[in-house]
């Protein structure tokens, strides 16, 4: 389907859209780290009846069709199941994305002075452009925890908060003017301008230390500390017709919303359904809450053990006869930078959820390679739901790539291909949407989630 959805939508499916918009707006603006999202899903999940995998298992509760379950890992991925009619040996459908984005970090010693200023240094995460983080209003989101065992949720720079921010130089000064070569350690926050009176030395960090110790927060604190630097404010509503959203993090938050609100309107399904969130894609899913970890399979050893199914040999079977969406966001074709793009075989905003048969780089290197068969199967599905789609690539030959955690899944020998969300300004600090592919990414892993046949 690749004519502009507006043009096709009754009345009826607009408000839809824009309903459904609307609610994904408010998440997005409360979302901005991994930890929220989890903390978010959570949330959600035990309002419609999801129940703890750690208290199952505490309590040896057998599981049975129609139970719905999640377990978290180290509050920064989360896997929420469905259990399905038939043995979980038979397959899962996956939906997969990720909830870490490009942003940047608090260093764990951020705190020095300089020029009458305190600051706070950073050490930038995932694939930015870092000239676009200057000159912007920005907040700290993360946690301080302490010795005592205690910790301590931040947010601030939101609301009527007082913002942070990083200073850029002014034109009349920068005559080489060459962003590309900004440095990643010119990326400092300026913490504040006042000078503590009652010391000689380091006045302006000590007058910042200061201010911690009246919300018990001590210099070393930040040894222990996992705080985040992301753009300030709300996600808005953009375009002149009110078609769009402009928001931090929709890669990959976009898909990892839809993907949870798909899996919410799933009951009973014939095959246990998962929505899996993880951390670290950015950085090349490494480290214990990244996709590279064991979380998600041991997580689905414990949901078949109460289940009484489990056993070595059908855990693999299930690993290997599952389907998966790996739900992420690809680049839309933008009309002020064309060039990099095919703009006959690219993504375009409102042609609906953008599937991408194999990512990767060059010669589909690092590519994971989707199916046919597969592919088949979900054309039919997607047609009999009247979802939006579009088969698109991303960039012209030889112009790029990129990857996802589809090849980490298709490693266990299951079907996967991406399917996400087109976004403009991808990796910049305000990303763009368009509303219809949003819903229509809703009503394809809706689809996806009660395919009948694995």
């Amino acid at each position: 389907m690749e004519k502009n959805l507006w043009q096709n939508y009754s009345d009826e499916e607009k408000k839809s859209v824009f309903e459904f918009s609307d609610e994904y707006r408010e998440f997005i603006s409360q979302c901005k780290t991994e930890r929220e999202c989890v903390k978010f899903a959570v949330e959600e999940a035990e309002k419609r009846g999801f129940k703890s995998l750690d208290y199952l298992i505490k309590n040896n509760i057998k599981l049975n069709p129609g139970d719905k379950v999640y377990s978290v890992n180290m509050n920064k991925a989360i896997a929420l199941f469905v259990i399905g009619k038939k043995p979980i040996e038979n397959g899962l459908q996956i939906v997969g994305a990720h909830i870490d984005s490009p942003r940047l970090d608090l260093k764990q010693n951020p705190l020095y002075e300089s020029q009458g200023f305190c600051m706070l240094d950073t050490h930038y995460y995932g694939g930015i452009k870092k000239y676009q983080w200057t000159a912007l209003p920005l907040a700290l989101h993360g946690v301080i925890c302490k010795k005592d065992g205690s910790t301590i949720n931040i947010v601030y720079g939101e609301g009527d908060d007082p913002v942070l921010g990083i200073s850029d130089l002014l034109p009349h000064l920068d005559k080489k003017d060459d962003k590309k070569d900004f440095n990643g350690e010119d990326l400092n926050l300026l913490a504040s301008n006042t000078p503590e009176k009652s010391v000689e030395k380091d006045k302006f960090k000590t007058f910042v230390i200061n201010l911690l110790k009246e919300k018990d927060i001590s210099e070393q604190d930040f040894l222990s500390a996992e705080l985040e630097v992301v753009p300030s404010g709300r996600a808005k509503n953009y375009g002149l017709d009110n078609s769009m959203i402009m928001a931090y993090g929709q890669d990959d938050k976009v898909c990892a919303y839809t993907g949870l609100r798909a899996l919410f309107s799933t009951e009973n399904p014939e095959y246990t359904c998962v929505n899996l969130l993880v951390d670290k894609e950015e950085i090349g899913s490494v480290g214990a809450t990244g996709m590279h970890s064991k979380f998600f399979e041991n997580s689905l050893a414990e949901i078949m053990n109460l289940c009484g199914q489990y056993n070595e040999l059908s855990l693999r079977r299930a690993l290997q006869r599952s389907n998966t969406l790996s739900s992420d966001v690809t680049a839309a074709v933008d009309p002020n930078f064309s060039t990099p793009f095919n703009v006959e075989t690219d993504a375009h905003f409102a042609r609906g959820i953008s599937f991408n048969k194999f990512t990767g780089h060059r010669g589909k290197y690092d590519a994971n390679d989707a199916n046919p068969e597969f592919i088949a199967k979900l054309r039919k599905c997607l047609d009999e739901a009247k979802v939006g789609y579009q088969m698109t690539e991303m960039g012209k030959v030889d112009q790029g790539g990129g990857g996802t955690i589809a090849y980490i899944m298709a490693n266990y020998g299951m079907n996967v291909i991406d399917a996400g969300v087109p976004v403009l300004n991808m990796h910049a600090p305000w990303e763009l949407t368009s509303k219809a592919d949003i819903y229509e990414a809703y009503k394809c892993y809706r689809a996806f989630y009660n395919l009948g046949e694995n």
